[in-house]
């Protein structure tokens, strides 16, 4: 009867089962993502419903986190106790889960080979404590982890497996998440690929690309950022990125859009609704951090829990304090207690300011707890990060390695025209800013409004209601030297000379309402038919808001092929204006 269960089981259950029955350590190799921890959940809820899981993630510890020595009194007197983590001492059975094992500090490494060699720790032997089970896991990779197991002593007291991403229940899993679809051929492109492609596309990216097919979003969103590029599927026939995603598609029945219109807040709506981690990488100063910040609290109605990691400690986090009853209680920073809903953003998520702090968020940002406690309520994280390498500039940011990356269900490389900044500096700036933008966006090439950003333009506008040097609101290079941008035209529209946008259009709308007459001959338009277009085409909703009669006049006289132009790949109040014009359009 057991053999026939073992046989049927996912290997890894079956791992599991053995282990606690003979009592032995097991140590469990496998690469990331396959589901080596889910299974550890899933299983020991099911399999043993008196026993608890008790999870630590040996990259987040910190010395003290597991054993303390600490001062406490006992018959009126001062002695020295060992303390150990509360979650150690459930008060009923558990299976200890020592999770990236290889990746604990030098420091604690030590405690956790006492655990696993001798099931004790400090003076407390774990087995009275009520544990039925040790186990260790990871990924041998030297990409992951620069630490190897090579002490004999040591290799002697465990039973060690590697374990593939056959060995697990992940398909079944999905399969469950994902009604509505019926996976066998999505799991057959997968089972069609080769080794090296299959390992780059782990089962646990195969569920972001799950997550982000059911939103219709592009399925490029599901591969990880490592170290700033997005993984590229590929083997000895070269790139099959594109193949391989618009296969899994199609195999889904659905699209696999190149972009989405104001892809920013729809990831974020989205990763809201579905409790996502996601991660935005952009330049700097484009306007990342306080989008995200205005839609989470525009959605959620509370301000997010924010988090500047160059200036975060562990301790900001969480930290291990003494109690009563003999145990380290990890107290959790009071902004993640409570029972209202919660989203984090992690700003400047590749700028920790040390490796703990960056090593606390793997378990947050996959485990959704922080020291092995649940956080309520927390619907969404956002990681904001800024590219390795900006205008052929290195900027000073972190590395990153595989493990860490698939933690995120989506992963965006945003442009600056992603972000509807511009709205935001007409609203508080006005009409300066408006002219400034217009600037930017009619007057410089594309390689200057990279270096113009939208921190930048807020400087330009603040400088020049000042009578300062506009010169000095650009990025200064050193030496003197700053953003090479000529500032020629704008110093022009600020001093009102003759210049042609949307203001200026609309003030001479006679004038502009002849010259496009004059060219309506012609299904091609003229020269005055494509100044007007992309006056419009690179206006702000608020700006056509404003104008919507005289824009009205104008788009009946402007080509077919033009006018259709507006509605493709527009964010859907930006379409709504549209179609309401047309609509009032003379036939």
């Amino acid at each position: 009867m057991t053999t026939a269960r073992t046989t049927t089981r996912p290997k890894l259950a079956a791992f599991i089962d053995a282990m606690i029955d003979i009592g032995q350590t097991g140590q469990i190799f496998g690469s990331h993502g396959i589901g080596k921890t889910a299974t550890f959940f899933s299983h020991i809820a099911e399999a043993y419903p008196d026993t608890e899981l008790v999870f630590v993630p040996a990259a987040n510890l910190t010395p003290d986190d597991l054993l303390v020595n600490a001062p406490v009194r006992e018959d009126g007197e001062l002695v020295l106790r060992q303390l150990v983590m509360s979650q150690l001492r459930p008060g009923k059975k558990f299976v200890l889960l020592i999770d990236d094992s290889l990746q604990a500090g030098e420091t604690i490494q030590s405690q956790l080979m006492q655990v696993a060699c001798n099931w004790t720790l400090g003076e407390y032997d774990l087995r009275e404590l009520g544990c039925v089970g040790v186990f260790l896991t990871d990924n041998e990779s030297l990409a992951e982890t620069s630490a190897r197991r090579s002490d004999l002593a040591i290799l002697d007291r465990m039973v060690t497996v590697r374990m593939t991403a056959n060995d697990t229940a992940w398909r079944t899993t999905l399969a469950a998440r994902y009604r509505e679809w019926d996976l066998g051929a999505f799991f057959g492109v997968w089972n069609s690929l080769g080794h090296e492609l299959r390992e780059s596309l782990s089962p646990r990216t195969m569920e972001h690309v799950l997550a982000n097919a059911r939103e219709g979003f592009p399925l490029r969103w599901a591969l990880p950022l490592v170290n700033g590029e997005r993984l590229r599927l590929q083997d000895k026939h070269g790139d099959r990125t594109p193949e391989i995603l618009d296969r899994l598609a199609n195999a889904l029945g659905v699209r696999n859009p190149a972009t989405i219109p104001d892809p920013v807040r729809q990831v974020l709506k989205a990763a809201l609704r579905n409790r996502w981690s996601v991660l935005l990488q952009g330049p700097p100063g484009c306007g990342k951090t306080e989008l995200v910040r205005e839609t989470i609290r525009t959605e959620l109605g509370r301000d997010p829990l924010y988090f500047s990691l160059p200036v975060t400690n562990v301790e900001d986090l969480c930290a291990p304090l003494p109690t009563s009853d003999g145990t380290l209680e990890n107290l959790l920073a009071r902004p993640f207690t409570g029972r209202e809903p919660k989203a984090i953003v992690w700003d400047e998520y590749n700028r920790p300011k040390d490796k703990a702090a960056f090593a606390r968020l793997m378990e947050i940002t996959q485990e959704w707890s922080l020291a092995g406690q649940r956080i309520e309520n927390l619907r969404a994280q956002v990681a904001i990060q800024n590219p390795p390498y900006h205008l052929g500039r290195k900027l000073l940011v972190a590395r990153n390695n595989i493990a860490q990356a698939t933690r995120f269900t989506a992963s965006l490389v945003v442009d600056p025209s992603d972000i509807p900044a511009n709205e935001w500096l007409i609203r508080k700036y006005g009409g300066v800013a408006e002219t400034v933008l217009e600037w930017w966006k009619h007057d410089i090439d594309d390689e200057g409004r990279e270096w113009i950003t939208k921190r930048t333009i807020e400087r330009l506008v603040k400088l020049h209601e000042r009578g300062l040097p506009l010169e000095l609101a650009t990025i200064y290079l050193g030496d003197g030297e700053y953003a090479p941008v000529p500032l020629t035209a704008l110093l022009d529209r600020l001093t009102g000379r003759q210049v042609t946008g949307l203001g200026e259009i609309a003030r001479q709308v006679h004038l502009w309402e002849e010259r496009l007459r004059a060219e309506s001959a012609s299904a091609e338009g003229g020269d005055h038919g494509d100044v007007v277009h992309q006056v419009l085409a690179n206006a702000e909703l608020s700006q056509l808001r404003r104008h919507r009669k005289v824009i009205t006049r104008l788009v009946a006289l402007l080509p077919p092929k033009l006018r259709a132009t507006y509605l493709v790949g527009a964010a859907e109040d930006r379409q709504r204006f549209w179609i309401e014009v047309f609509a009032r359009t003379p036939r």
